[in-house]
């Protein structure tokens, strides 16, 4: 292929591993009718369809799945001397693309960034909030955020919180009107504000905990959202019962906006981790961030 053509061919892997013209638009920085352009220009001159293209989605046909798949991991090595020749400057620098849930993003990462970019000026940060679980050498991601529990084996994880203790709130307005649950069971009769779980589209179950007792209860409400900041506003409104991490909560609690239930049935997880492929060569910015997140338990 004319080396010409090698900007089209990543035009082409981004929508291939997007399976979408127009996040991988966003993401290229390009009209998505100049990026439909750039890949059917491509398939031209190739001579082959490399997407089947309708009006809900895009997948790679055979050739271009043979394609992705031998050349996308090639440009990544490219990508990443790249970036490993540009860290001999004097300072960290490049982008580091990261994918968190709203909450860790919230509690665990963006105020320890707030103090570190100012002091990098050429570390760029990008984070994207996601509730799903996310496939972050797919995906072009860097590092990921999620609960110690939650990540792979292959990955290695820093820890960047303390653990998470849940808290079952509602607002004293909507516990007027219902006696207040004792015991899980309890739940059954009362309005709860569900989470999905945009992963594989189930509702949460929630987990609750009391000494070595383990309860899971699937809850019924009026209202189901996929994420936990809603999940508040909902209950401070007065919608029913919510399933909160406490740090969350805690503002609320203090001013008795909201009303803890369930306190000895409130379960704790381990922290936010920062992960990534355990094979990943570092660069500096990296590494910059990663010292700035670590938790100081995972320092001891």
């Amino acid at each position: 292929m004319p080396r010409e053509n090698y900007s089209d061919l990543l035009a082409f892997i981004a929508v291939a591993r997007e399976q979408s013209f127009t996040r991988a638009a966003a993401q290229l920085g390009v009209s998505q009718s100049a990026l439909s352009h750039t890949v059917r220009a491509l398939e031209t001159k190739m001579g082959v369809r490399l997407l089947t293209r309708t009006t809900r989605s895009v997948s790679p046909t055979d050739a271009g799945e043979r394609l992705l798949l031998n050349t996308a991991p090639r440009f990544r090595e490219i990508e990443a001397e790249l970036a490993a020749v540009g860290e001999l400057r004097d300072q960290p620098a490049g982008t580091i693309r990261i994918t968190a849930t709203e909450n860790a993003v919230e509690t665990a990462l963006w105020p320890r960034l707030a103090m570190l970019l100012p002091k990098y000026p050429q570390i760029k940060v990008e984070v994207n909030t996601e509730s799903r679980f996310t496939d972050i050498v797919e995906r072009r991601y860097d590092m990921g955020v999620r609960l110690g529990d939650e990540v792979a084996r292959d990955m290695t994880a820093v820890r960047i919180s303390a653990d998470m203790r849940i808290a079952i709130v509602a607002s004293p307005v909507y516990l007027q009107e219902r006696p207040e649950p004792v015991k899980p069971q309890d739940l059954t009769g009362h309005e709860c504000i569900n989470l999905r779980l945009m992963s594989h589209g189930d509702l949460y179950v929630w987990e609750l905990k009391k000494g070595e007792q383990n309860v899971n209860v699937r809850v019924e409400g009026q209202l189901v959202f996929n994420g936990t900041r809603q999940i508040l506003h909902a209950a401070l409104a007065g919608f029913g019962l919510g399933y909160l991490p406490e740090e969350m909560a805690r503002p609320y609690i203090a001013t008795g906006q909201l009303k803890q239930v369930l306190e000895d049935w409130s379960p704790t997880f381990p922290g936010y981790h920062l992960y990534y492929p355990k094979r990943r060569q570092l660069s500096r910015a990296m590494a910059v961030l990663i010292d700035a997140l670590r938790h100081p338990a995972e320092e001891s």
